[in-house]
This record gives structure tokens, sequence and C-alpha cells, in this order.
């Protein structure tokens, strides 16, 4: 039986701050175990993994885990999406993308108003789901988007559906995607279509990111020149701007993310299977829901059996995240944090990883793992795990 691997990334689940987090505000973060000593969570099927025995983890340990377990420290300067799922299909940045703290400067958003033929509000750090009932009766009564960004680097556009129909609103990033470009590098354009109406308004799940393409090669990219099928679920395709993926299944939220992968492992599909779970970042760590985040932990923990028996003998499973975002601190932006990595088959033995020097040993191992071959950066820990 042919081998496979899948990675899923708890969007945003880290596991404590990384020692400079204090340049990034972060001093005090750490995701899951703020998390668990706010609200406990049963996460059995984690913490049998060893969940709990990675260092700081503040989490109970088991006494036999059951897989690979350890944390990843990010090369990349910076906290966001992009460059974390970059990093980790082996490309590091030297160069972080750009953030806009204080709102885009005037030359981007003069540019940007001209092409899309109408004025905008915001241009300035909100959260989404502060920003649209702030401003969403304006939006209703003039047609303006609403520009927004946070301290991640993201050009964010809000839009009702009944005044700008997503399709416009998509090709609006489009335009902006071209201008956030060169010395404004911004690592995503994102929509965020919303609905309702009277100062009570709620985005809708026909959110699209635009991200840059990746500026060097990735293990994507490796995997498709050797041939082998990369399964992209959830907004993996729009964070590697659509390369190196041959098959997508573009999912919205957990549930269906969980449930595709079940099915093409259930079906013996993709060589490697890249799957993203949003909502614990989306939905939860944005918006300091502590209980809906302590809430989608534990529905992934149930499903997480049912992704395992759906593993053939060959097949490799590795559980980790992109960055932080705590919801138990004021901050509703993305935290500078460790990442937890938890590695599970059947051939594998549960030994502890420690604290890997880059997310990119990840993605190294994945390359080793499939095509018996190093990568660019980092290094495979598949030799401390599977003895042939």
């Amino acid at each position: 039986m042919k081998k496979r691997a899948i990675i899923i990334v708890l969007d945003s689940v880290g596991i404590g701050e990384l020692p400079d987090a204090a340049d990034f505000g972060d001093e005090g973060s750490h995701t899951l175990g703020n998390t668990y000593a706010e609200r406990p969570m049963n996460i059995k099927n984690l913490l049998s993994l060893g969940l709990g025995n990675i260092e700081n983890s503040r989490m109970p340990a088991s006494e036999r885990p059951r897989a690979a377990y350890g944390r990843a420290s990010e090369l990349t300067h910076a906290k966001d999406t992009t460059s974390g799922h970059w990093e980790m299909a082996g490309l590091p940045m030297d160069v972080p993308f750009k953030t806009y703290p204080t709102g885009f400067p005037r030359s981007i958003m003069n540019d940007f108003e001209m092409k899309i033929h109408r004025g905008t509000l915001g241009n300035c750090v909100a959260s989404g789901t502060v920003i649209i009932n702030e401003l969403g009766d304006e939006h209703v009564r003039t047609g303006k988007p609403i520009i927004y960004t946070s301290a991640d680097s993201v050009f964010q556009i809000a839009a009702h559906e009944e005044v700008i129909p997503p399709e416009k609103l998509y090709q609006m990033c489009e335009i902006a995607r071209e201008i956030l470009m060169g010395e404004n590098l911004v690592g995503r354009v994102i929509a965020r279509p919303f609905l309702g109406a009277n100062g009570d308004y709620k985005r809708t799940e026909n959110r699209r990111d635009f991200a840059v393409e990746p500026v060097g090669e990735t293990i994507l990219d490796r995997l498709t020149e050797r041939g082998k099928e990369v399964v992209a679920i959830g907004k993996i395709e729009d964070i590697f701007c659509h390369r190196g993926i041959t098959t997508v299944d573009h999912t919205k939220n957990n549930v269906t993310g969980i449930e595709s992968t079940i099915e093409f492992l259930k079906k013996g599909r993709g060589d490697f299977i890249f799957t993203n779970l949003v909502d614990f970042d989306a939905l939860y760590g944005h918006r300091n829901n502590v209980e809906g985040y302590a809430e989608a932990l534990e529905y992934f923990d149930k499903k997480l059996p049912e992704i395992m028996d759906a593993m053939s003998d060959d097949d490799l499973l590795i559980i980790t995240a992109d960055h932080g975002c705590d919801p138990t601190t004021p901050s509703t932006d993305h935290s500078r944090e460790y990442i937890p990595v938890l590695v599970w088959g059947r051939k594998v033995q549960p030994v502890s990883l420690g604290t890997l020097p880059t997310f990119a040993d990840i993605g190294a191992s994945v390359v080793d793992y499939l095509l018996g071959e190093g990568f660019n950066c980092g290094e495979s820990f598949i030799g401390k795990l599977i003895k042939e």
C-alpha cells in the first residue's frame, strides 16, 4: 500500500509564547494553556497522543503517549497565516510581509479608490466583527467598502452581499492584490462579505483570501513535480496561490474540513493531504471567545479517532498549527507562539521531538517520508520515529 502524509493545521492553536513574543506585544500568550486553564476541556484523544507532554504545555501529560510530540519555533519574524504555512512547507521568509499598524498610507488608498471607482470607509486596525457593525449602516447607505487591517499583514475588504455582491468584492480584492506588491507587499488581501441590517451585521462564509505566490519552492511544488497527488482542504489553496496543488476541496469551516479529510482518507485519495481548520482562528480566537474555542477543540478531539481509523498502516498524520490567537488575552490579533507538533501512525514510535528550530522541519519530514530525499530548508525527524 502506498505511503501518504497528512498535515492538519489547527489554525491558531499555539502552545506558548516564543522568546521574542515581546517584540509583538504578545507576552503571556499561550493559546492552549490559557484556554485550558480558563475552561478545562475534554480532549482525551489529543492528550493521549501526547499534547500535554509537550514542553510547557500547561496541560495534563500522558504516562504513555501514543504519538511523537514536540513543538516548533518560527524562523520568519512574523505571526501570520501565510508566513506560518509557507515556513511549514519549507519556505521561511528572510523579510516578513509588511504590516500597517496605523492604517494604509493615502497613496495606496487613492490608487485603490481610483481603480474601484468609489471611496472607502475605515482604513484602520480593527476587529472585523466590530467594524462591520460600527460602519455597516454607512456602508449600506453609501456603497463604500470597509477597509481594515490588524497586527498581521492583511488588507481586508468588508462589504454587504446585497450592496457589493461577492463576485464584485472579489474583483476589488484582485485590484488591491495588484497594488500591494513590491515595497508595499502584504501577505493577504481578504474578502469579508457580510449580511444583516440596521447595525446588526454578521459575516458570511463567502470569505476568500488572495495571497501572493510563494517566492520560492515549497514542498507542494516538489511533490507535484514528482507526480504526487497533493490535496488542499480549506483555505490551503488560497495561501499557496493555487500552486503545487492537484486536488482542491475549499471547505469553509471545521466540520466540513474534517469530513472532507476523512472522506479522502477512506477513498485512498491523495499522497499528501494538507488541511486547514479555520474556525479556531476566525470564529473564536479573533473574537476572544474562550468557550467557542474550547468547544471547537473538543469537537476536533471527538472526531480524531475517526480520522485515525480511516488511515492505512503506512499513513503518517501530523497535527500542528500556524501561529497562536489566544482568546483569553485582551488582544484580538494573532500571537507569536510555538506550535504543537503531534505525529501519529501505526509505525510511529512515540518519542519526544523536543523543540524544533523551524516549522520547516515538518515539511522536510513529509518530503523525506514520501520521496526519501531532503528539502531546501528544515531537517527531517522521520528517522527518529520510524525504523524500517
